[in-house]
């Protein structure tokens, strides 16, 4: 077998070309792992939201919380479900109604969507994550609100201290900024739910009901009790199974886009590895017929360039893929096509997100490199001699 430090050696020559095809691998993997950060952030957002000992009850048919309503009377019934846990005698849920409002974005022209939540004060309880981090909590009854760290300052009025209209005529004053462990809850709005019966007109009525389990086990007879009564028509789900079902077509359609754009680029980088791969077997006509006069088989030969390929391919792939951790530090906010509403994402690298995008770079120089391979294999020793 053909040494290893023999390519590498060839590598190091060609620096103007060894630098533009690792350069366009490196483009490859960046995109392609950026693209499955993003959609890993995703799903790390949404599911993180849900609560393994909680459960979400939404009317039957409904996708999300935006679409169903619940009237008052059947979340009093829902309340008192069996596994529903209590504190004292009181059980631990309460009914939430979830809205849109359309504000100017900041640093973009503009409107988008922000997803108001109404919360009473069980809501917190259920959620044990929620932090207030600057200011306080609203005053209940009263036209305050406080809204998710990640949204702050992203929307005309969304930041301490400011205010916006929750519709037109009725301000709300922002009080609190909290954090919800990295969930979608840090890309909302929360309001008094008697001031959100207000402002949308939905008296008498929840979008969802949630409530705290005694224990994961718990949920079968809780979902039992739901939904024996078919005149209610409701649905009861856990709330990580709900979240992760939200995050299934926006983080799908990330995974979707990006594998698109990194297939294309993929394709431009196979070429150019292609082609620097057929220059080097054209310029080292006489190096082959040597390696060939030396008792070098066509296999070794074809080994060593498809080596040679991959190894310039990793080491761009290596570039890309250290180059896509940046984006960890990068926020990105997109609608959520679940909910119709703005929500901020992180890039989330993973080990494994990692080793894909390397494993892409190494694809692309064996295929890319397997053709000029081939063609220095067949090069006849007295042909390259005499070159």
């Amino acid at each position: 077998m053909i040494p290893i430090r023999y390519n590498l050696r060839s590598l190091a020559v060609r620096k103007t070309t060894t630098f533009a095809t690792a350069f366009g691998v490196a483009l490859v993997v960046f995109v392609f792992a950026s693209a499955l950060m993003l959609s890993e952030g995703i799903k790390r957002t949404l599911t993180t939201s849900g609560n393994p000992n909680a459960a979400i009850v939404l009317r039957k048919g409904s996708d999300n919380e935006l679409s169903s309503v619940i009237e008052t009377p059947t979340m009093n019934l829902l309340l008192a479900a069996p596994g529903v846990k209590k504190e004292g005698n009181h059980p631990v849920g309460t009914g939430e109604i979830v809205g849109v409002n359309a504000i100017e974005k900041l640093g973009a022209r503009g409107v988008s969507n922000v997803q108001l939540r109404g919360v009473t004060d069980v809501s917190g309880k259920l959620r044990s994550d929620v932090k207030i981090v600057a200011g306080r909590a609203p005053t209940p009854g009263s036209d305050e609100v406080m809204i998710g760290e990640r949204i702050r300052g992203r929307f005309r009025g969304i930041d301490l201290g400011q205010t916006f209209e929750l519709k037109k005529n009725r301000n709300a004053k922002v009080v609190g900024v909290f954090t919800a462990g990295g969930s979608s809850y840090e890309s909302e709005v929360w309001v008094d739910l008697e001031v959100m019966r207000a402002v949308f007109r939905r008296e008498g009525v929840v979008s969802s009901v949630h409530v705290l389990l005694d224990s994961p086990a718990a949920f079968d007879g809780f979902q039992a009790a739901v939904e024996q009564d078919k005149r209610l028509g409701l649905l009861a789900m856990r709330e990580v199974d709900y979240y992760e079902k939200q995050s299934e077509g926006t983080s799908l359609f990330m995974r979707t886009l990006g594998s698109l754009i990194a297939f294309f680029f993929a394709i431009g980088s196979m070429i150019g590895a292609m082609i620097t791969m057929y220059a080097a077997v054209a310029n080292r006509q006489r190096e082959i017929g040597t390696l060939r006069a030396l008792g070098f088989s066509r296999r070794s030969v074809l080994l060593s360039f498809l080596i040679e390929s991959m190894v310039l391919a990793v080491l761009g792939g290596a570039v890309g893929a250290i180059a896509s951790l940046g984006m960890g530090f990068v926020k990105f906010s997109m609608m959520n096509f679940a909910s119709w509403s703005e929500i901020v994402f992180e890039f989330r690298p993973t080990p494994g997100i990692l080793f894909s995008a390397v494993a892409l770079s190494g694809l692309v120089g064996l295929i890319g490199g397997f053709f000029p391979a081939l063609r220095a294999a067949r090069v006849s020793p007295v042909t390259a001699m005499r070159a």
